[in-house]
């Protein structure tokens, strides 16, 4: 709040007569310049308070920056559209089919097991021949038997049974992601192979030799590799991961969340 400045007394000592006209002159030239100092600066105040005094002017410094108000809304930051790489990995369906889904997983993911059993055919049935499905590994390292269950789909895949070997995989998750934490041996795969009638010398010297060791670990250095999505998250931070048409999808979505993305990418197109 203002305060109003109250205008200084000027006290002027009172002179003795002044007897002769000299002391006269001296006493009008020693003082009158004093006296018209004064009140000039009394008239300065009186012509501040007249000006001012009123209506005080307020000065208000201005923030550096503006600090974001606690439970503001926030603007919505614009997605990240992914470009993952599909050449050279095992793919289903048309290669120029208008949706491609890439899937980062690990066999012995509970909820990659899941999302297979529960939403990978109905996706497949709803959209025939619209959708190119590329598989690409995530084993975790905390899962003992995801790597070499990807090794093994991988040396199936020599023999023309990659995708039959990935649902035997899954359908035999029990075993994979078992209570008791079993690893699983080269016997148990090739069991698994043997039901596909491959060849299981073929398919055992692959697995021992650790052909696809290499490219697995490319594929989650790859994955690592991608940049954060608008939200902060890792473009691959769990599993399963899907990219739709490059739309990340992080987790077991079920098939409603598929559906929106992929209508919407047929609409553009």
């Amino acid at each position: 709040m203002a305060t109003k400045k109250s205008t200084p007394a000027i006290e002027i000592e009172e002179e003795e007569e002044v007897v002769s006209s000299e002391d006269y002159v001296t006493f009008k030239m020693s003082h009158f310049y004093a006296v018209l100092v004064v009140l000039a600066f009394a008239v300065g105040i009186l012509v501040g308070y007249i000006a001012w005094g009123r209506n005080p002017v307020t000065v208000v410094q201005q923030p550096a920056a503006a600090a974001p108000v606690a439970g503001a809304p926030q603007p919505t930051p614009e997605p990240v559209i992914y470009n993952v790489e599909t050449k050279g990995f095992p793919s289903l369906g048309p290669d120029d089919a208008p949706i491609t889904i890439v899937e980062f997983s690990d066999y012995q993911c509970p909820y990659c097991y899941r999302w297979h059993a529960q939403v990978y055919d109905q996706l497949l049935a709803a959209y025939p021949d619209k959708i190119r499905f590329v598989y690409r590994n995530f084993p975790l390292n905390f899962h003992p038997n995801a790597f070499p269950a990807a090794e093994a789909a991988l040396c199936a895949g020599d023999q023309g049974a990659y995708w039959e070997f990935h649902k035997t995989l899954f359908d035999n998750q029990s075993l994979l992601n078992s209570q008791a934490g079993t690893t699983l041996a080269q016997a148990d795969y090739n069991s698994f192979a043997t039901a596909l009638n491959l060849d299981i010398t073929a398919f055992e010297a692959c697995m021992t030799s650790h052909k696809y060791e290499q490219f697995i670990k490319d594929d989650m250095a790859y994955a690592a590799s991608l940049p954060y999505d608008s939200s902060g998250e890792a473009a691959v931070g769990g599993t399963p991961t899907f990219f739709i048409n490059g739309h990340r999808l992080g987790g077991a979505y079920p098939f409603e969340y598929f559906k929106q993305i992929i209508d919407a990418e047929l609409a553009n197109n």
